[in-house]
């Protein structure tokens, strides 16, 4: 039978446990075990670090005996007198000291764990995640979670300072396009109806600004049904904040400020404001993305003219059929990168949608992959229009601009990381400006939003909405940190006549207009003050202020590729009569 606490009161956490000379009672968890016959040495852990637990012949003999008895992961409470540690440990906070127990409780035993719970593991992820509860008791994780919760505490402190109302919405709410696809939720009451989980309060925190909470902040959980990656979970927290009577500046301008705040409470780094500010055009045509990562260079250029009368069919035909020659020059790279390396960057350009890539490795001499069509003087006006020299390597694609951008900027990225110039301990914050208000559907031949359709254009651009939507800007911007887009946000359309214009300009009929959106529109008839907002992305903030790899590493108990949970097996079947009450019957699969 386990002991019980009684009597006992916990007075320090383990990694507190510092100053010698105190009586002090701690709990956790046994990282390890060393038995000297004579002398036994307990590693207790919780949430806070580790401390030593001593026992020797001096010991009573029943804490001696019941501490020769203890395991990996057993739970314990033991009291003590904190000493001076023989064999100091510098590594560990707690590493001069430890505790020479008088009292110790065996409160749970534990079974033999699936895997050792310790820093650095080498165990496969999926049996980790499977048993996520001992995965969670890893110091790097708790740290991380740990961490998430300072972010948010910040965040909570630094909105309630400027003013700022939390206010919750509707965990279910009504279906409407966001842009994938909902988390539906059936209705028992109004059978063959249903709920949708929120992909974002998107609605609901327009309709506070038009009941006059002029300023809104709700660390808020969304749901979208769409594909996994790394920086993306079906569920998320958003930092989602709304603000009236202001403009993009005044929005811009907050955030800032949450963000130099965030970032020297948690992590003590001091970030400089205003943040630097791109257009969506110039992020595009300089770093091939709308999420750039400008802590290094190898910036895009078009060396369309230089190249216009190289007899080299690749260019030839670009240019002919509209499209443009681009380039980077990654410098230094051409040691790096060898003919193998670099049939490997042509397959993935490939991959990408790229016919591939051209390149000059200028490794004691340029070596040109299309020497044969150039004439006296081209090689060295391609090398001059890129700035480079001998030890670089110039990557060249040709094709339509759109995939020419794509292509550079991935490998671009892929260039950087392989030769080691991306400062890891840098945090580069960019506004992506000047949005494009619409995209344009290959697929449809269409012209479809970019934005939610409450979307504010720049006032310049109101008369092109109907005749040339490719000129047509958004009132909108993204935050993006270290090639990682952390928020969007948007002023929002108030004047009920230029709304009704925006849906006829995304084709919508008034039934749909009335059907999705008619309480929201029918809102803004009562009068509505300027504002906008933004949702800025909890966990990829704290992805990165973590400096994890995945968002798995920052959630308590994520979801895997297939968005299951492989710790409870959700989603998982449910009965017949659970089906029936909802009014659901299940298709036999194919």
């Amino acid at each position: 039978m386990a002991d019980t606490m009684k009597g006992l009161k916990r007075t320090h956490y383990c990694g507190e446990v510092t100053e010698t000379g105190q009586e002090v009672v701690v709990g956790g968890f046994v990282e390890r075990i060393r038995n000297k016959g004579g002398l036994i040495f307990i590693v207790l852990r919780d949430r806070t670090g580790v401390v030593q637990l001593a026992f020797s012949d001096k010991s009573d003999p029943a804490v001696f005996e019941k501490a020769s008895g203890c395991k990996s992961e057993y739970v314990l409470m033991a009291k003590g007198n904190v000493i001076e540690r023989e064999s100091k440990n510098d590594k560990l906070k707690t590493g001069h000291v430890e505790i020479f127990v008088t009292d110790l409780r065996i409160l749970s035993k534990a079974e033999t764990t699936p895997f050792e719970i310790t820093s650095e593991t080498k165990v496969n992820e999926e049996l980790r995640l499977k048993y996520r509860y001992l995965d969670l008791r890893r110091a790097p994780l708790q740290q991380n979670i740990i961490k998430r919760h300072e972010i948010a505490r910040v965040t909570r402190e630094y909105f309630y300072e400027n003013g700022f109302l939390e206010i919750e919405t509707p965990m279910m709410m009504k279906s409407t396009p966001e842009g994938a696809r909902d988390y539906l939720i059936p209705s028992r009451v109004h059978q063959g109806s249903f709920y949708a989980l929120p992909q974002s309060p998107q609605i609901y925190k327009q309709l506070l600004m038009i009941s006059g909470y002029d300023r809104y902040i709700q660390l808020a959980r969304c749901f979208r049904d769409e594909d996994l990656r790394a920086d993306r979970q079906p569920e998320f927290t958003q930092i989602d904040l709304e603000m009236s009577f202001v403009d993009a500046e005044d929005i811009q301008e907050c955030v800032e400020g949450f963000i130099q705040r965030v970032f020297k409470e948690v992590m003590g780094i001091d970030i400089p404001v205003p943040l630097q500010r791109i257009t969506f055009a110039d992020a595009m045509n300089r770093f091939g993305s709308d999420k750039p990562d400008t802590r290094f260079g190898f910036e895009i250029q078009d060396i369309t003219d230089t190249v216009k009368d190289v007899d080299f069919p690749v260019f030839r035909n670009a240019i002919v059929d509209g499209g443009t020659v681009r380039a980077i020059n990654v410098r230094g790279g051409a040691d790096t990168y060898t003919r193998k390396e670099i049939d490997k960057l042509i397959e993935h350009a490939k991959g990408i949608g790229a016919k591939g890539l051209a390149y000059i490795r200028w490794a004691g001499e340029p070596n040109c992959s299309f020497k044969k069509f150039l004439k006296d003087g081209e090689l060295e006006a391609i090398c001059n229009a890129v700035g480079a020299g001998s030890g670089d390597l110039i990557l060249i694609c040709a094709d339509k601009t759109k995939t020419v951008l794509s292509t550079l900027g991935a490998v671009r990225l892929i260039c950087g990381k392989r030769l080691g110039v991306i400062d890891e301990n840098k945090y580069n914050f960019l506004w992506i400006t000047e949005m494009p208000f619409f995209e344009y559907d290959e697929d449809n031949n269409t012209w479809v939003a970019a934005h939610h359709p409450f979307t504010m254009p720049m006032e310049e651009c109101i008369e092109y909405l109907d005749s040339d939507p490719a000129n047509v800007r958004a009132k909108a911007w993204d935050l993006v940190l270290n090639g990682t887009e952390l928020s969007s946000g948007s002023m929002r359309i108030t004047d009920f006549e230029l709304q009704q214009r925006m849906f006829e300009a995304l084709g919508m009929t008034d039934e749909e207009i009335q059907a999705k959106f008619g309480f929201l529109v029918d809102a803004y008839r009562y009068a509505a003050p300027p504002h906008g907002g933004m949702g800025i992305g909890l966990d990829r903030l704290a992805m990165i202020m973590c400096k994890a790899d995945n968002l798995r590493d920052v959630t308590a108990f994520p979801k895997v590729q297939n968005a299951s949970e492989l710790m409870s097996e959700c989603p998982s079947p449910v009965d017949k009569e659970s089906l029936d009450v909802l009014g659901i019957m299940l298709s036999e699969k194919e």
